[in-house]
C-alpha cells in the first residue's frame, strides 16, 4: 500500500509539472512575440526569465519521472536522489534569473525605452494569471521541488504584476523609471526566498539531516523504549525530497531483551514513521560492561 501511494504521489506531481510546463511555455512564446513586435525590453526580459523557470519545471518533472523507476543492482536506492539534485539546480536557475533581471533593470534605469505601455500591461496580465494558477498547484506541499516550483511561479507572477503596473504607469503617467525600480525590488524578494531553499537543498545533497527533524529528540525517544539501553551508529539522511532513511545500532539492556528484539524494532519503526522516516535499517546487540 505504501509503494502504491508513493507511486500515485509521484504521478500526481508529474502531472502538475507537465501542466505547468505546457502553460508557461505557451506564455513564453506569446510574451516573446509581443516583446519583439513592440520592442519592449521588460516583456523580453520577463519572457527569458519565464523560460528559465520552464527549464526548472522540466528538471523537476524529469526528476520525479526518475524517482518512479525501480532500484537496480547499481542504484540500490533507485533514482529518488534526483529530486534533491533537481531542487539544487532550480535554485541555481533562480539565482541566474535574479542576476539577469537585476542587470536588465539597471540598464533600463540608465537608458529607458518607450514601448506601448498598454500592450505591455495586457500581455503581462496574462502572465500573472498563468503563473498564479501554476503556483497554486504547488502551494500546499513542503516537498523541496514543489517549494521550488511554487517559488518560481510566485516570483514570475510578481514580476509579471510589476510589468503590468509598469506598463500602466508608462501609459498614464509617463513614468519610465517605475518598471526597473519594481524589478529590482522583486529581485531582492526572490533572492531572499531562494537562499533558504538553496541552503536546504545543498544540505540534503550532502546527506545532511532533513529540515524539521531533530536527531537528538528522535534518539531520546528511541532510547525510551523498554529494553533499550542506548542507540549508537545513528545516521539520518534524505534519499529523496519526500523520503528519509535511518540506520542505527540498538544496544539492548541484557540477554533477556534479545528475545523481544523484533517487537522493539517494530515499535521503533512505528515511531520513526511519525517523524517522516520511511526506510530504516536497525541492528541489535546486547550491552556489555
Amino acid at each position: 500500500m505504501h509503494n502504491h501511494d508513493h507511486h500515485d504521489h509521484h504521478l500526481e506531481m508529474g502531472r502538475k509539472f507537465l501542466i505547468g510546463i505546457i502553460l508557461n511555455f505557451a506564455f513564453v512564446l506569446i510574451e516573446l512575440g509581443f516583446g519583439y513586435q513592440i520592442n519592449s525590453l521588460s516583456l523580453l526580459a520577463d519572457a527569458w526569465h519565464n523560460l528559465g523557470d520552464v527549464a526548472g519545471l522540466i528538471i523537476s518533472w524529469f526528476a520525479f519521472k526518475m524517482a518512479t523507476k525501480s532500484p537496480s543492482s547499481q542504484y540500490t536506492y533507485g533514482f529518488s536522489k534526483g529530486t534533491i539534485l533537481a531542487s539544487l539546480a532550480n535554485c541555481v536557475l533562480l539565482f541566474i534569473a535574479v542576476g539577469s533581471m537585476g542587470f536588465d533593470a539597471v540598464a533600463r534605469l540608465k537608458v529607458p525605452n518607450h514601448p506601448d505601455g498598454m500592450i505591455v500591461s495586457i500581455v503581462a496580465g496574462i502572465g500573472v494569471i498563468i503563473n498564479t494558477v501554476t503556483a497554486l498547484m504547488f502551494v500546499r506541499s513542503n516537498e523541496l521541488n514543489n517549494r521550488a516550483a511554487f517559488l518560481h511561479m510566485a516570483a514570475d507572477a510578481l514580476v509579471s504584476l510589476a510589468v503590468v503596473f509598469g506598463g500602466l504607469a508608462m501609459t498614464f503617467l509617463g513614468w519610465q523609471w517605475i518598471d526597473p525600480v519594481l524589478g529590482l525590488g522583486i529581485c531582492f524578494v526572490i533572492l531572499w526566498g531562494t537562499l533558504s531553499l538553496f541552503s536546504n537543498s545543498l544540505k540534503l545533497s550532502l546527506d545532511g539531516v532533513p529540515e524539521g527533524l531533530d536527531t537528538i529528540s528522535i534518539q531520546e525517544e528511541l532510547e525510551s523504549i523498554e529494553g533499550v539501553k542506548h542507540i549508537r551508529n545513528f545516521h539520518l539522511w534524505a534519499i529523496s525530497t519526500t523520503r528519509n532513511a535511518l540506520t542505527a545500532t540498538i544496544v539492548l539492556e541484557n540477554e533477556q531483551t534479545l528475545s523481544n528484539q523484533e517487537e522493539i524494532k517494530e515499535k521503533m519503526r512505528f515511531l520513526l514513521k511519525k517523524h517522516r522516516v520511511q526506510h530504516t535499517t536497525l541492528e541489535t546487540e546486547v550491552f556489555s560492561n
